[in-house]
C-alpha cells in the first residue's frame, strides 16, 4: 500500500509541473545568445527553424519577423498538454487577423500519423507541426512539455513558460497584445 502511495504522489507530482524527458528541468536566465547555451533564452534572439506542418507545408521561423510568435512544445501523451490546448485553440482564434503566429510543434516520435489521430479524437485545431527528430527541441533546450517560448516582432524571446497554462486569459491577451504594438 505504502508503494501505491509513493507512486501516485510522483505521477501527481510530474502532472502538476508538465511531462518532463529529461531530469533537471529549469529555467536559464541571464545568458546573452542560443550560440553560446545550445538553448534559447529570454532577452536572446530565438534560434531560427524551418518546421514541417500536418499539411506538409514548411514555415521557417525568421519569415514570421513582423508577428508576435508563440512557439509551443507538446505531446499527444503528455496530460498538461492535453489540458492547455483548449485555451490554446481559443487563444488562436482571438487572435485571428493579428500579428501573431502560433507554432504548436510535436515532439511524437510517432510523427504524423500519432498527431493526426490525435486530431482526429480530440477535436484539436491547432496549427501543428512535428519535430519528430527532436532536433528544434534540442535547439531550444526543453526539458519536457509543455515548454512555450513568446517572441516579440523582431524574434527575441521574450517569455519562456514552463508547464500548462491558461493562454487564453485576459492577462495573456493583454501582454501579448501589448507585444504587437512594439
Amino acid at each position: 500500500m505504502k508503494k501505491l502511495t509513493a507512486a501516485l504522489m510522483i505521477l501527481a507530482l510530474c502532472l502538476m509541473t508538465g511531462c518532463n524527458r529529461d531530469k533537471g528541468a529549469g529555467k536559464k536566465e541571464g545568458v546573452p545568445s542560443p550560440a553560446a547555451t545550445g538553448v534559447a533564452s529570454e532577452g536572446a534572439m530565438a534560434p531560427d527553424f524551418t518546421v514541417k506542418g500536418l499539411d506538409g507545408a514548411e514555415v521557417k521561423l525568421s519569415s514570421l519577423k513582423g508577428k508576435v510568435v508563440m512557439v509551443n512544445f507538446w505531446a499527444t501523451w503528455c496530460p498538461p498538454c492535453k489540458e492547455e490546448i483548449p485555451s490554446m485553440m481559443q487563444l488562436n482564434k482571438s487572435m485571428e487577423g493579428k500579428p501573431f503566429q502560433m507554432l504548436a510543434i510535436s515532439i511524437d516520435e510517432g510523427g504524423k500519423g500519432a498527431v493526426e489521430k490525435y486530431f482526429q479524437t480530440s477535436g484539436n485545431s491547432l496549427p501543428a507541426y512535428l519535430d519528430t527528430d527532436g532536433a528544434i527541441s534540442k535547439m531550444y533546450g526543453i526539458t519536457g512539455v509543455p515548454e512555450t517560448f513568446i517572441l516579440d516582432r523582431a524574434g527575441l524571446v521574450q517569455k519562456k513558460v514552463v508547464g500548462g497554462m491558461d493562454w487564453s486569459s485576459p492577462e495573456v491577451l493583454s501582454y501579448l497584445t501589448e507585444l504587437m504594438k512594439k
